[in-house]
């Protein structure tokens, strides 16, 4: 006797995870957020509404939670080759934030990785739509500064504090601020399109960043 083959619902329940994930990301840089739905969601992912509910309490979970995974695969994409388990030219910080003991050369890295990130339409559109709802929805807002944006960030202070702890950072300087001095303009000039985004520019804010404006004294 054949026995018939088990479907295994693990393996189910990671496609229906993903399809939502990319019919959310898709609609919602279509239509904007607000008119993204769970029941839009839903048809767009061919399943149901219910699975969905099972998972996820709001839209607005389930597209942070997209947004999460999708930044995941391009920190996983974007890792070098032989630091993924920490080789001998450094280790690979949680989420492609390298340490590698050359803090500017990995600033340039992550930076340019994000530059990429942010050009790639899969990414840009949804992610315009979600930050224009931040700006007039709080809650929304909220949510995504908490949820996805300062998790990232906090992997720059770490960085950041490696490096003071090294000595290439002053020990007076707040990391959390610092971090601003390349992301913040980064991020400024990708969603008011003040600007091109390039490898060129985000390693110059590295190096504004770093060695500071003011004139070098000769020693």
């Amino acid at each position: 006797m054949v026995k018939k083959a088990v479907p295994d619902s693990t393996r189910r329940s990671a496609r229906s995870r993903r399809a939502i994930y990319d019919a959310a990301l898709a609609l919602v840089g279509e239509v904007g957020y607000p008119r993204t739905t769970i029941e839009g969601i839903a048809a767009r992912a061919g399943v149901g509404k219910q699975t969905i509910y099972r998972w996820w309490s709001s839209k607005a979970e389930v597209l942070l939670e997209a947004f999460t995974d999708l930044s995941a695969q391009a920190a996983e994409a974007a890792a070098r080759p032989g630091q993924e388990k920490g080789g001998e030219e450094g280790s690979q910080g949680e989420n492609g934030i390298p340490d590698t003991g050359d803090l500017a050369a990995d600033l340039k890295f992550v930076l340019r990785a994000t530059v990429d990130e942010l050009l790639d339409p899969k990414f840009d559109l949804p992610a315009r739509a979600l930050a224009a709802e931040g700006v007039v929805d709080e809650q929304v807002g909220a949510e995504f500064v908490t949820r996805l944006l300062e998790p990232q960030l906090q992997l720059y202070v770490r960085r950041l504090r490696s490096a003071q702890e090294h000595g290439d950072v002053r020990p007076d300087v707040d990391p959390r601020i610092a971090l601003e001095l390349f992301v913040s303009p980064l991020a400024q000039r990708w969603l008011q399109r003040t600007g091109p985004i390039t490898h060129a520019y985000t390693d110059t804010l590295v190096d504004y960043a770093l060695n500071g404006l003011a004139p070098r004294r000769p020693s």
